[in-house]
């Protein structure tokens, strides 16, 4: 019997690879003296460990064993727990060669089955890796963690309804903020963190089955362990490392590694789900300290661009924060929004606009009152004004940032909104009153102005129709008629981006009267017939506020430098030959202002208008190369040179300007002549009826509300009146039926018609110019008595007495006319008595 034992453990010995007289650890213990009776699973699994472990794993017994349990999957959990076993029995026993052939052997399982078995299988797996984890041996932890992240990048066939990776997201996020005391290891050791939370990620993050890795209780340990990574190295790399160093830390850098990582995450995150993984970025950088450096948090939000709504709410949060951190949320947003990636934009672009016009507003109360609850009371925080001076300057960099991504239909929308903020002194849009209203509109209006110039730099539309819509250019040219002279200069740059579309501008950022135009290399195109139609339709509004610009007293040299932009941009731009006489008009009613100083301006306004004059009739006559044009132009300039050089813009727009006291009584020769440059351009083709006519502008509501009116602007404002008001009453008559040969009819006069209106206007402007002061007074006294004789006609409609009951008796004429009767005497039916 004895022998019979022998022999049998002998083959069984044999069939394990080990020397007839060894016996393996296993074979001691309650079966020591059976093994061959043990099961076939575990003697396969034996079978795979070698007596040396430095000999490593046994290649052809792991076939064996892969085999076994690809032919028989229901034997794949109890493989499983009994490696499981042997592994956490060598853990014990500090055996660590015999783990690492047990992890090997466990991975080479994992990859090569993926039956529905497999569940059991993995719960195995990982109380294996989680007892790796758990050591205090970094070795351990990092081949854990290696084993997890190859099981993490297989796609199981089955589902798992019962899996938990909670330990493992604590124990990455854990290893992520490694202390250990070599430099090495603790690179090592974060690396694996960040591998293995990377690894949860694309485990649990497509699984529906799985918990929630979105879910706040994870977010918050996984988010702030990259980011302490990132800064980590971030002040690491501030230390300048050695450059012969570098490549090998590019190797072992975990700033890399997280990065990619929290790209993957917030590449894999839901609409629903990035609010959770943004929160914690948020309190990472207000927990820290970290938006006034700000160089830190503009790397995270370079890398989380596309949800820029958490950062938009987490600044109205901070909206009572120190102006410094406030400023460094802005400038972080400035910086996201100038990534190419504009489409991945997540909110509104007028919510993102609106949320930065609201905080822009906020500063200037908060500047305004000194404190963040509008008094100044013991223990309220007092504010710094430069500091809000520097966030609202961070806000309008950040305004145009987001502007200059957006496609043109978008910005055009911004502009519209932005301009739709400003206060204006109109009926529609009520203003604050009192100093510290007149103080807050004017810093609201200089703050939405400039962000709206940021908006406008750089704007490119074909069609000026669509840039500078009618309800929008009515807003803006209204503020040009404000006191203040800051505003007034805005609003001129701000026209000036809208019309240079081919980057004329800063070659008219000096005034000077060049004898050849050809050093500036103007680019030139045909004005558009789009460009026309604008023109017929608001010129005659863009010359009344640049004719009304010019007379303003407080104007310093920028606002004529401005001027002279926008009136050559407005003839490079969209001149056709009726713009390029209008101009002209324009520019000579300029001259007759500071000739003949109703307005009493300064010596330095008036000499700067004769100056502003002279640059542009320079520029407009070598534009319209008309010989003649030229020749009187260079004349006049000439003749300034030697006489009147205070009249020129050399000696005029120079730091220390060179004028005269005496500008009264300027002789002619000095003066550009209507009369001459009418002949001259009339004789090239131009209208030089229309050349004759001095340039008058016209009268609006808004000159009423800003108080500013002329003689000039009251005889226009007559003129209206005369093409309004008819002293014949015409009598109504049938609406004419619409037909095609009516239609032909109005299409074909309407030019005739227009002429005869304009001729009837200029003829009426002539009779008050020129008429005796009693002539016109007989006609006024005319148009008074016939006013007065219409309203004692309306009077007695509206006030004659209710007819009588007595009845009606018959007066001249044959007609009827009603009596009053007094109440108590009137008769009433019987019905009406009580």
């Amino acid at each position: 019997m004895k022998g019979r034992r022998r022999r049998h453990w002998l083959q069984a010995t044999r069939r394990r690879g080990l020397p007839g007289g060894a016996r393996p650890a296993e074979m001691y213990g309650v079966c020591g003296c059976c093994g061959a009776l043990r099961p076939r699973y575990k003697r396969l699994v034996d079978n795979i460990f070698p007596e040396d472990p430095e000999d490593g794993l046994v290649k052809t017994n792991m076939e064996k064993l892969t085999f076994y349990a690809l032919s028989a999957p229901e034997k794949l959990d109890r493989i499983g727990a009994y490696l499981s076993e042997r592994l956490i029995r060598d853990v014990g026993r500090h055996r660590y060669g015999y783990v690492c052939i047990a992890m090997e052997a466990l991975d080479q399982l994992l990859m090569a089955c993926h039956c529905q078995s497999i569940n059991l299988f993995v719960e195995s797996f990982l109380k294996m890796v989680a007892k790796l984890l758990e050591s205090e041996k970094p070795n351990l932890q990092i081949l854990g963690t290696n084993s997890f992240v190859k099981f993490a990048n297989i796609e199981e066939d089955t589902p798992s309804y019962h899996r938990s990776y909670d330990f493992f997201v604590s124990r990455f996020s854990e290893m992520c903020h490694s202390s250990h005391d070599d430099m090495e290891i603790k690179t090592k050791i974060r690396m694996s963190g960040i591998k293995g939370l990377q690894g949860v990620v694309r485990k649990t993050v497509n699984d529906e089955l799985q918990a929630n890795i979105w879910d706040p209780q994870h977010m918050d340990k996984i988010v702030p362990s990259l980011l302490f990574n990132l800064q980590h190295v971030e002040e690491a790399e501030s230390r300048s490392p050695s450059p012969l160093q570098a490549p090998e830390k590019e190797k072992e850098n975990p700033a890399e590694l997280a990065e990619r990582c929290l790209r993957e995450l917030l590449g894999r995150a839901a609409f629903g789900n990035i609010k959770n993984a943004i929160k914690p970025v948020l309190i990472h950088l207000d927990n820290h300290s970290l938006w006034e450096p700000k160089v830190f948090a503009i790397r995270c939000f370079k890398i989380i661009m596309y949800s820029i709504q958490q950062l938009l709410s987490h600044l109205d949060a901070n909206s009572r924060s120190a102006a410094t951190v406030r400023a460094g949320i802005v400038e972080v947003l400035s910086e996201a929004a100038v990534i190419a990636a504009t489409g991945s934009v997540g909110p509104t672009v007028l919510e993102m606009f609106n949320t930065l016009l609201r905080q822009l507003r906020l500063s200037i109360d908060y500047a305004l009152t000194g404190s963040y609850d509008g008094a100044i009371s013991l223990g309220t925080k007092i504010i710094k004004e430069h500091e809000e001076r520097m966030f609202q300057e961070a806000v309008i960099k950040t305004i145009g940032s987001f502007a200059s991504t957006l496609p043109t239909y978008q910005r055009s929308e911004v502009i519209l909104f932005i301009m739709s903020k400003v206060p204006l002194p109109s009926l529609h849009h009520p203003m604050e009153t009192g100093k510290t209203g007149e103080n807050r509109n004017r810093l609201t209006q200089i703050m939405l102005l400039k962000s709206l110039l940021q908006v406008s730099t750089g704007f490119q539309c074909n069609n000026m129709m669509s840039a500078l819509p009618s309800n929008f250019l009515d807003r803006l040219l209204s503020t040009a008629l404000m006191e203040d002279a800051e505003i007034r200069l805005f609003v001129l740059e701000i026209l000036i981006s809208f019309i240079d579309r081919h980057g004329n501008r800063h070659k008219f950022s000096t005034i000077s009267t060049l004898s050849d135009i050809s050093v500036l290399k103007l680019k030139v195109d045909k004005c558009s017939r789009q460009d026309t139609v604008f023109m017929k339709k608001h010129s005659q509004q863009l010359y009344r506020h640049i004719y009304l610009s010019c007379k303003e007293e407080t104007n310093i040299q920028k606002h004529y430098e401005a001027l002279y932009g926008l009136l050559a941009l407005i003839s490079i731009e969209l001149a056709n030959e009726e713009v390029v006489v209008d101009l002209i008009r324009l520019v000579l009613a300029v001259q007759d202002v500071a000739q003949v100083n109703e307005e009493n301006l300064p010596v330095y306004n008036r000499c700067a208008l004769y100056a502003l004059g002279a640059a542009y009739l320079n520029l407009i006559s070598q534009l319209t190369t008309v010989p003649a044009f030229c020749q009187h132009i260079h004349e006049v300039i000439e003749t300034r040179k030697k006489e009147a050089p205070y009249m020129l813009p050399e000696d005029v727009f120079v730091e220390r300007p060179r004028l005269s006291q005496n500008l009264d009584g300027v002789v002619i020769e000095l003066l550009f002549r209507q009369s001459k440059i009418s002949e001259v351009l009339g004789g090239s083709g131009y209208n030089s009826d229309r050349l004759c006519l001095p340039y008058i502008p016209q009268l609006t509501d808004e000159d009423r509300l800003s108080k500013r009116k002329s003689i000039g602007e009251t005889i226009s404002l007559q003129v209206e009146v005369e093409s309004r008001n008819s002293p014949e009453k015409e009598e109504r008559v049938p609406a004419e039926e619409i037909t095609y040969e009516t239609l032909k009819k109005a299409i074909v006069d309407s030019v005739a018609v227009e002429e005869q209106e304009r001729e009837r206007r200029r003829q009426v402007v002539e009779k008050f110019q020129k008429a005796p002061f009693e002539e016109i007074a007989a006609h006024c006294g005319a148009r008074a008595s016939l006013l007065q004789s219409k309203l004692n006609q309306i009077f007695e409609i509206t006030i004659r007495p209710p007819p009588s009951p007595s009845g009606t008796i018959t007066a001249a004429y044959g007609q009827p006319q009603n009596h009053s009767i007094p109440v108590y005497e009137m008769k009433f039916p019987d019905l009406c008595v009580y």
